[in-house]
């Protein structure tokens, strides 16, 4: 289906423990007892995951990391959903959740567990956030900008699932700025997120040929194949 490039951070060490991902920085002794944590698993509770993520297709991943966490063998659990506020769209201008939100309710999902805080910089979220203990945060397209002190709680840190070939295409609507550039190849990207745009740690990508006559639909679609596919990411669900 393509190719997976796994790529080496300098000065970081990057420990995949059956479903987490964690990170600390070489030689830091501060940073050593969370990584023991992460790398624990032996713990008879199961780690506590959060995912942020806003329109259809993050949807889609949300549906992966529920489906994941209900196996048997599962060692991990979602813990909360955020996503961005109901906002008015359609033709009625009717004031609607987002499609993660409505996707998680229509799964069972825990209303009380589903944030959709303005800024993810709140006060009151971030101490609700705490209160969970994630022990690793998900993103894809969730549409907000996450400030340090969010990046902070998680001791294994957020990682975010982007449609493209990072660094290419960073930012929004990555796919159908792929599409209007005419590209042979495309793909996603697992990787850290740091507090510039897209820019973090690369985790893994998974590549995919792009036909010439290809619309933004139909590579949409191939996106939602390959979030499945990657390598990358089923490390944080086997």
């Amino acid at each position: 289906m393509g190719s997976l490039r796994l790529l080496a951070w300098p000065r970081t060490c990057v420990v995949v423990s059956t479903e987490v991902l964690c990170r600390a920085k070489c030689g830091s002794s501060a940073s050593r007892p969370a990584l023991i944590r992460c790398m624990s698993a032996e713990s008879s509770s199961k780690k506590s995951l959060v995912f942020l993520g806003t329109p259809s297709v993050a949807a889609d991943v949300l549906d992966v990391l529920l489906e994941a966490s209900q196996a048997e063998s599962s060692l991990f659990e979602v813990a909360a959903v955020v996503t961005q506020p109901p906002s008015t769209r359609g033709r009625g201008r009717k004031l609607l959740p987002s499609a993660v939100e409505q996707h998680a309710l229509h799964k069972g999902f825990p209303a009380d567990r589903i944030f959709s805080p303005q800024k993810a910089g709140e006060e009151t979220f971030l101490a609700e956030l705490k209160k969970l203990k994630p022990d690793l945060c998900v993103t894809a397209a969730y549409g907000n900008i996450l400030p340090t002190k969010f990046l902070n709680i998680a001791p294994c840190g957020t990682v975010n699932v982007h449609p493209s070939l990072l660094p290419l295409y960073r930012g929004a609507a990555p796919v159908q700025r792929a599409v209007q550039d005419g590209v042979k190849v495309s793909g996603v990207t697992v990787a850290y997120t740091v507090r510039a745009l897209d820019a973090g740690p690369i985790i893994a990508a998974e590549s995919h040929d792009v036909d010439s006559n290809i619309k933004v639909g139909h590579l949409l679609v191939y996106m939602l194949i390959l979030y499945h596919q990657l390598d990358g990411f089923s490390l944080l669900l086997s």
